[in-house]
Protein backbone atom coordinates (compact mmCIF):
# COMPACT_ATOMS: atom_id res chain seq x y z
CA UNK A 1 0.00 0.00 0.00
CA UNK A 2 2.66 2.27 0.67
CA UNK A 3 4.52 1.77 -2.53
CA UNK A 4 1.53 2.96 -4.27
CA UNK A 5 1.09 5.89 -2.27
CA UNK A 6 4.36 6.60 -3.27
CA UNK A 7 3.62 5.80 -7.01
CA UNK A 8 0.75 8.10 -7.30
CA UNK A 9 3.16 10.75 -5.58
CA UNK A 10 5.25 10.52 -7.96
CA UNK A 11 3.66 10.46 -11.09
CA UNK A 12 1.74 13.66 -9.20
CA UNK A 13 5.09 15.34 -9.04
CA UNK A 14 6.12 14.62 -12.70
CA UNK A 15 2.64 15.80 -13.99
CA UNK A 16 3.02 19.33 -12.11
CA UNK A 17 6.33 19.51 -12.90
CA UNK A 18 5.03 19.54 -16.68
CA UNK A 19 2.86 21.71 -16.41
CA UNK A 20 4.97 24.10 -15.48
CA UNK A 21 7.07 24.10 -18.03
CA UNK A 22 4.27 24.07 -20.76
CA UNK A 23 3.41 27.52 -19.16
CA UNK A 24 6.60 28.63 -19.25
CA UNK A 25 6.56 27.84 -22.71
CA UNK A 26 3.39 29.17 -23.95
CA UNK A 27 4.11 32.69 -21.94
CA UNK A 28 7.53 33.50 -22.76
CA UNK A 29 7.18 36.25 -25.51
CA UNK A 30 9.11 35.73 -28.17
CA UNK A 31 12.05 37.89 -28.32
CA UNK A 32 14.73 38.57 -31.94
CA UNK A 33 12.08 37.45 -34.57
CA UNK A 34 11.55 39.95 -37.53
CA UNK A 35 8.62 38.79 -39.80
CA UNK A 36 8.75 39.36 -43.21
CA UNK A 37 7.97 39.01 -47.00
CA UNK A 38 9.26 38.66 -50.44
CA UNK A 39 7.62 38.12 -54.15
CA UNK A 40 9.41 36.82 -57.80
CA UNK A 41 7.58 37.25 -60.60
CA UNK A 42 8.11 36.58 -64.43
CA UNK A 43 6.24 37.43 -67.36
CA UNK A 44 5.42 34.31 -69.66
CA UNK A 45 3.59 34.18 -73.02
CA UNK A 46 -0.05 32.97 -72.76
CA UNK A 47 -0.36 29.29 -74.64
CA UNK A 48 -4.10 28.37 -73.91
CA UNK A 49 -7.12 29.78 -75.81
CA UNK A 50 -10.70 28.88 -74.83
CA UNK A 51 -12.68 29.94 -77.18
CA UNK A 52 -17.50 30.07 -76.21
CA UNK A 53 -20.08 29.13 -78.91
CA UNK A 54 -23.20 29.65 -77.48
CA UNK A 55 -27.22 30.35 -79.09
CA UNK A 56 -30.39 31.08 -78.10
CA UNK A 57 -34.14 29.83 -79.22
CA UNK A 58 -37.54 31.46 -77.80
CA UNK A 59 -40.82 29.95 -78.26
CA UNK A 60 -44.32 28.88 -77.04
CA UNK A 61 -43.25 25.41 -76.07
CA UNK A 62 -40.69 24.37 -74.20
CA UNK A 63 -40.27 21.14 -76.12
CA UNK A 64 -39.40 22.54 -79.41
CA UNK A 65 -37.18 24.81 -77.89
CA UNK A 66 -35.27 22.52 -76.29
CA UNK A 67 -35.17 20.44 -79.43
CA UNK A 68 -33.93 23.57 -81.28
CA UNK A 69 -30.85 24.15 -78.84
CA UNK A 70 -30.37 20.38 -79.34
CA UNK A 71 -29.86 20.16 -82.63
CA UNK A 72 -27.79 23.23 -82.73
CA UNK A 73 -25.98 22.13 -80.61
CA UNK A 74 -25.09 18.44 -81.24
CA UNK A 75 -24.67 20.14 -84.99
CA UNK A 76 -21.40 22.14 -83.75
CA UNK A 77 -20.32 18.83 -82.10
CA UNK A 78 -20.15 16.94 -85.24
CA UNK A 79 -18.26 19.24 -87.03
CA UNK A 80 -15.72 20.08 -83.89
CA UNK A 81 -15.20 16.69 -82.89
CA UNK A 82 -13.81 16.20 -86.34
CA UNK A 83 -10.76 18.57 -85.36
CA UNK A 84 -10.61 17.50 -81.66
CA UNK A 85 -7.23 16.07 -80.73
CA UNK A 86 -5.75 15.38 -77.01
CA UNK A 87 -4.00 18.75 -75.72
CA UNK A 88 -4.50 20.59 -79.22
CA UNK A 89 -8.08 21.55 -79.05
CA UNK A 90 -10.35 19.73 -76.14
CA UNK A 91 -14.28 19.95 -76.90
CA UNK A 92 -16.72 20.23 -74.47
CA UNK A 93 -20.09 21.12 -73.73
CA UNK A 94 -20.77 24.09 -71.28
CA UNK A 95 -24.11 25.94 -70.08
CA UNK A 96 -27.34 24.62 -71.05
CA UNK A 97 -30.81 26.04 -69.96
CA UNK A 98 -34.51 26.36 -70.34
CA UNK A 99 -36.66 28.66 -68.35
CA UNK A 100 -40.13 30.10 -69.18
CA UNK A 101 -41.12 33.35 -70.13
CA UNK A 102 -43.98 34.80 -68.00
CA UNK A 103 -46.43 38.10 -69.02
CA UNK A 104 -47.72 41.00 -67.09
CA UNK A 105 -49.92 38.16 -65.36
CA UNK A 106 -47.66 36.04 -63.57
CA UNK A 107 -48.60 33.19 -66.75
CA UNK A 108 -46.09 31.42 -68.36
CA UNK A 109 -46.46 32.59 -72.38
CA UNK A 110 -43.10 31.08 -73.56
CA UNK A 111 -40.32 29.65 -72.91
CA UNK A 112 -36.61 30.81 -73.63
CA UNK A 113 -33.26 28.84 -73.46
CA UNK A 114 -29.34 28.84 -74.41
CA UNK A 115 -26.60 26.58 -75.30
CA UNK A 116 -22.73 26.70 -75.02
CA UNK A 117 -20.07 24.41 -76.87
CA UNK A 118 -16.53 25.40 -75.52
CA UNK A 119 -13.21 24.94 -77.54
CA UNK A 120 -10.02 25.29 -75.52
CA UNK A 121 -6.10 23.62 -75.94
CA UNK A 122 -2.87 25.23 -77.52
CA UNK A 123 -3.56 24.90 -81.21
CA UNK A 124 -4.52 28.29 -82.09
CA UNK A 125 -5.00 28.04 -85.65
CA UNK A 126 -7.39 24.77 -85.30
CA UNK A 127 -9.12 26.45 -82.63
CA UNK A 128 -9.97 29.42 -84.64
CA UNK A 129 -10.45 27.98 -87.91
CA UNK A 130 -13.22 25.07 -86.18
CA UNK A 131 -14.76 27.85 -84.32
CA UNK A 132 -15.31 29.88 -87.97
CA UNK A 133 -17.05 27.33 -89.52
CA UNK A 134 -19.40 26.23 -87.10
CA UNK A 135 -22.61 28.32 -88.02
CA UNK A 136 -24.98 26.86 -86.10
CA UNK A 137 -23.75 28.27 -83.04
CA UNK A 138 -22.31 32.46 -82.30
CA UNK A 139 -19.21 33.71 -81.26
CA UNK A 140 -19.90 33.93 -77.35
CA UNK A 141 -16.36 34.52 -75.79
CA UNK A 142 -12.57 34.74 -75.72
CA UNK A 143 -10.33 34.20 -73.27
CA UNK A 144 -6.30 33.04 -72.64
CA UNK A 145 -4.79 31.47 -70.20
CA UNK A 146 -1.32 29.83 -69.07
CA UNK A 147 -1.32 25.94 -69.26
CA UNK A 148 0.16 23.35 -66.81
CA UNK A 149 3.10 23.11 -68.74
CA UNK A 150 3.78 26.85 -68.82
CA UNK A 151 3.56 27.55 -65.89
CA UNK A 152 5.35 24.73 -64.32
CA UNK A 153 7.99 26.29 -66.80
CA UNK A 154 8.50 29.62 -65.21
CA UNK A 155 7.19 29.07 -62.04
CA UNK A 156 10.59 27.69 -60.57
CA UNK A 157 12.07 30.65 -61.86
CA UNK A 158 10.17 33.01 -59.84
CA UNK A 159 9.98 31.23 -56.57
CA UNK A 160 14.16 31.41 -57.02
CA UNK A 161 13.62 34.97 -57.10
CA UNK A 162 11.59 35.42 -54.13
CA UNK A 163 13.76 33.07 -52.03
CA UNK A 164 17.08 35.16 -53.00
CA UNK A 165 15.09 38.38 -52.69
CA UNK A 166 13.67 37.03 -48.66
CA UNK A 167 16.88 35.55 -47.89
CA UNK A 168 18.53 39.07 -48.32
CA UNK A 169 15.64 41.18 -46.72
CA UNK A 170 16.10 38.51 -43.49
CA UNK A 171 20.16 39.41 -43.83
CA UNK A 172 19.45 43.40 -44.07
CA UNK A 173 16.82 43.69 -41.52
CA UNK A 174 19.16 41.37 -39.00
CA UNK A 175 22.65 43.20 -39.49
CA UNK A 176 20.13 46.77 -39.53
CA UNK A 177 18.72 45.59 -35.72
CA UNK A 178 22.72 44.69 -34.92
CA UNK A 179 22.34 41.31 -35.22
CA UNK A 180 24.99 39.43 -36.96
CA UNK A 181 23.21 36.36 -38.68
CA UNK A 182 19.66 34.73 -38.60
CA UNK A 183 17.68 31.60 -38.44
CA UNK A 184 14.59 30.64 -40.75
CA UNK A 185 11.67 29.96 -38.08
CA UNK A 186 8.56 29.62 -40.47
CA UNK A 187 7.82 30.02 -43.77
CA UNK A 188 4.61 30.00 -46.37
CA UNK A 189 5.10 30.01 -50.22
CA UNK A 190 2.01 31.26 -52.43
CA UNK A 191 2.22 31.01 -56.01
CA UNK A 192 -0.49 32.84 -58.45
CA UNK A 193 -0.54 34.75 -61.79
CA UNK A 194 -2.25 37.98 -63.29
CA UNK A 195 -3.37 38.68 -67.05
CA UNK A 196 -5.20 41.40 -68.72
CA UNK A 197 -8.96 41.20 -68.82
CA UNK A 198 -10.52 39.01 -71.78
CA UNK A 199 -12.13 40.94 -74.78
CA UNK A 200 -15.63 42.20 -74.19
CA UNK A 201 -18.00 39.79 -75.83
CA UNK A 202 -19.26 42.27 -78.49
CA UNK A 203 -15.52 42.26 -80.01
CA UNK A 204 -16.24 38.21 -80.26
CA UNK A 205 -19.68 38.66 -81.80
CA UNK A 206 -18.92 40.96 -84.49
CA UNK A 207 -15.75 38.83 -85.55
CA UNK A 208 -17.42 35.92 -85.94
CA UNK A 209 -20.76 37.49 -88.14
CA UNK A 210 -17.84 39.57 -90.44
CA UNK A 211 -15.93 36.51 -91.26
CA UNK A 212 -18.01 33.36 -91.53
CA UNK A 213 -16.24 30.34 -92.06
CA UNK A 214 -12.71 31.92 -91.38
CA UNK A 215 -10.68 31.63 -88.82
CA UNK A 216 -11.47 34.40 -86.04
CA UNK A 217 -8.80 36.39 -85.21
CA UNK A 218 -7.00 36.43 -82.10
CA UNK A 219 -4.13 37.22 -80.13
CA UNK A 220 -2.90 35.90 -76.74
CA UNK A 221 -1.25 38.45 -74.32
CA UNK A 222 1.02 37.65 -71.36
CA UNK A 223 0.64 36.78 -68.18
CA UNK A 224 2.56 36.99 -64.96
CA UNK A 225 3.62 34.28 -62.30
CA UNK A 226 3.67 35.57 -58.78
CA UNK A 227 5.41 33.41 -56.24
CA UNK A 228 4.75 35.42 -52.82
CA UNK A 229 6.88 34.04 -49.78
CA UNK A 230 6.31 35.22 -45.95
CA UNK A 231 7.23 34.09 -42.91
CA UNK A 232 9.74 34.91 -39.57
CA UNK A 233 13.14 34.74 -38.65
CA UNK A 234 15.02 34.54 -35.38
CA UNK A 235 18.00 36.98 -35.71
CA UNK A 236 21.08 35.69 -33.77
CA UNK A 237 24.32 37.86 -31.93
Amino acid sequence: MLNATKKIAACALVLCATNVFSQNMTTDPLKNVAQLSASGSVDVQQDLLSISLVTSRDGGDAATVQNQLREALESALNQARQAASPSLMEVRTGNFSLYPRYSKEGRINGWQGSTELVLEGKDFSRITGTAGKIQSLSMGSVSFALSREQRGKVEGEAQAQAIESFRAKAGQISKSFGFSSYTLREVSVNTNDSSPQPRPRMMAMSAKSEMADAPVPVQAGKSTVIVNISGSVQMLP
